[in-house]
């Protein structure tokens, strides 16, 4: 099966050609900050002492202050510039990766048809999630074909319903607001037409820094002054969440500085907070753990594949579903921090899942 990645490059430079290695020397700073030696990083990435040294020399040339804080015998570290670098290339990753596995994901599908002179290969549609990102990763491994495209829960379902899409991933609150957010996707989402199949069970909260040195506890501290919140896009499933959220709590979003900020994913969220960019969000629990951040529960919530009624009987969505059921994925989904996988991969009705309007 061919496989397609593309990934972010860097590339740094002065006006009078001076260049720099970036990727490398992101990758060497990273590594620098977890072992807190210049040698053992080296060793990780495969690089002699002399080239670390050398990269390291010739980037604090061109930034023109160092990178690295060097102790006698007490190892290495990063200086404020250097943590401002690592920063920065995980904001990128966590905003672009989603985005750019859509693209190499529909580019594999091109091919694949090219190739194949048919087109037989499932779509599937779905707001981010770790979980998603963990399926896409099983099918791969199975060698089954799959064309991903990361969009807002609305329209995935939405597409679904205009036949864009074989599979639509969506996510729902439990409790009090499931009702209030169901109501969006039930004009999308047939009795007859559309089944779900259940993908996990996941927390949302909220994302402060390590140690909570705020002091932040609920959602009424959004209003804190000087407090600065990153919200997610409009349409997104967290957005809707929030926005009830906020409405229980009788807090306007004028009230919350940062409402109009926003973060395509939850990754993209928790690396924003974890950067000192701002000072809480709202997001998955996975997301925080990745981000070494500390997370202060709100809600758990289901997250669903509509997919075609018939699609039990559908010989090109059988493999997917076949993963999706199977005891491997559900152990992948149960390991992410802040995922319950009892009922990953159960198919009910959409009557059966879902509140009535």
């Amino acid at each position: 099966m061919l496989r397609i990645t593309l990934q972010p490059q860097w590339r740094i430079g002065q006006e009078d050609g001076l260049a720099l290695d970036a990727n490398t020397l992101l990758g060497l700073l990273a590594a620098v900050q977890g072992a807190g030696s210049i040698a053992q990083a080296g060793r990780e990435l495969g690089l002699s002492y002399r080239h670390a040294w050398g990269l390291l020399q010739q980037a604090e040339q061109l930034f023109g202050q160092p990178l690295l804080v060097r102790g006698q015998g007490r190892g290495s570290a990063l200086t404020e510039l250097g943590e401002k670098l690592i920063w920065a290339d995980a904001r990128i990753g966590a905003r672009l990766q989603p985005l750019l596995e859509s693209l190499a994901s529909e580019l594999e599908g091109e091919l694949g048809r090219v190739q194949r002179r048919q087109r037989a290969v499932p779509r599937l549609h779905a707001s981010h999630g770790f979980a998603v990102a963990a399926l896409r990763e099983q099918l791969a491994a199975r060698q089954v074909p799959v064309e991903l495209r990361y969009r807002s829960s609305l329209e995935a379902v939405a597409a679904l319903a205009q036949g864009d899409c074989e599979l639509a991933g969506f996510h729902l609150p439990l409790g009090e607001f499931e009702s209030a957010a169901a109501r969006r996707y039930l004009p999308w989402l047939k009795r007859d037409q559309h089944l779900l199949v259940q993908l996990a069970v996941r927390t949302q909260g909220l994302f402060v820094a390590k140690g909570n040195p705020l002091g932040l506890r609920s959602l009424r501290d959004l209003t804190r002054r000087g407090l600065r919140f990153v919200n997610r896009p409009e349409g997104s499933g967290t957005r809707v969440l929030t926005d009830l959220l906020l409405q229980r709590e009788d807090i306007a979003p004028r009230a919350v500085t940062g409402y109009d900020n926003t973060e395509l994913t939850h990754a993209a969220v928790a690396a924003y907070v974890a950067s000192g960019m701002a000072d809480v969000g709202i997001g998955v629990q996975t997301a925080a753990h990745r981000f070494g951040l500390d997370f202060i529960p709100l809600l758990k919530e289901r997250y669903f594949f509509a997919l075609p009624a018939d699609a039990l009987d559908r010989a090109e969505l059988r493999p997917v579903l076949t993963v999706l059921r199977s005891p491997a994925f559900r152990a992948r989904v149960a390991a992410l921090k802040g995922y319950e996988a009892a009922d990953t991969g159960r198919v009910m009705a959409v009557g059966d899942a879902l509140p009535s309007p």
